[in-house]
């Protein structure tokens, strides 16, 4: 019985293991950049939050769902447009203003026809395609990933994003690359069979079906921001790791004066101990 628990167990360490191992299959060490996030106290920075929704929301939603987020989840503590004084995200003008922007398809209640109105604060961010057929069509047969959760999903999480992002090169001569694939050496793939140089010297990374989606200036930043392929791949892989857990910050607080008070109990709880066995010999 112990040798087959035993087993069991390392079997099931080794298939929560390899998600991670896959997800970096083949492709370059990630770049690391600096966020302000990183690290058990790091918290995110609102303007730069604001940066990511933008390059969201002008360059990623036009292939890119987001269907986990809602609308009032900008206008909560710690999100990109939140405002101390507004008490009800649902409140915020910011967040209204944003929803309003989209069309949301509703159903009408008298006659049950699809119709489309104004997105309130309640709203999901809504899909950019009616269905997936219709997702593959627009993108050469490949489905555009979900992103509300895109940075829990891949090991590294926004440094993965970031090396993503800024990691689009030309392909090495012996790499043969279809209609609609780009190169990029941080995407996860296995190049063997597209590659007719030196079996041994394989390119690290893989072949992806989304274009270089970022350029020098195609965004413009209202708080004077240099508009940098760099500073928006780290804007909007900061913003989409605040979307993946819009908590975060809470969290993080939340586990910071929980151990302060276990420091402080067992403090006392020691002292208590020492008090009352004083006099008793050990």
């Amino acid at each position: 019985m112990l040798r087959k628990g035993i087993a069991l167990a390392a079997f099931g360490l080794t298939v929560l293991a390899a998600p991670a191992a896959l997800a970096n299959a083949g492709a370059a060490p990630v770049r690391e950049a600096e966020f302000s996030f990183d690290g058990p106290l790091g918290t995110f920075d609102q303007a730069q939050l604001q940066r990511g929704y933008k390059i969201y929301r002008e360059v990623c939603s036009s292939c890119h769902s987001m269907n986990l987020l809602s609308f009032r989840n900008l206008g909560e503590k710690g999100g990109p447009f939140y405002d101390p004084e507004v008490k009800n995200p649902n409140d915020n003008p910011f967040v209204k203003s944003i929803a309003k922007d989209y069309q949301i398809n509703d159903i009408d209640s008298e006659t049950g026809d699809v119709v489309q109105r104004p997105g309130t604060p309640a709203d999901r961010f809504p899909n950019p395609f009616p269905n997936e057929a219709a997702a593959r069509a627009s993108n050469g047969g490949a489905l555009p990933p979900d992103l509300s959760v895109i940075s829990k999903a891949r090991h590294h999480g926004a440094h993965y994003i970031y090396s993503l992002l800024t990691g689009f090169k030309e392909p090495p001569a012996g790499l043969k690359i279809s209609a609609n694939q780009y190169y990029n050496p941080w995407f996860p793939g296995d190049l063997t069979s597209a590659w007719s140089g030196d079996p041994a010297h394989v390119p690290a990374g893989g072949l992806i079906a989304m274009a270089p989606p970022l350029a020098a200036d195609k965004v413009t930043y209202d708080d004077g921001t240099p508009s940098t392929v760099e500073n928006q791949a780290k804007d909007v892989a900061a913003f989409l790791t605040w979307a993946s857990e819009p908590t975060a910050t809470a969290r993080k607080q939340f586990g910071l004066a929980a151990m302060i008070y276990l420091l402080i109990f067992s403090g006392l709880l020691y002292a208590s101990y020492r008090r009352i066995w004083r006099n008793v010999a050990h």
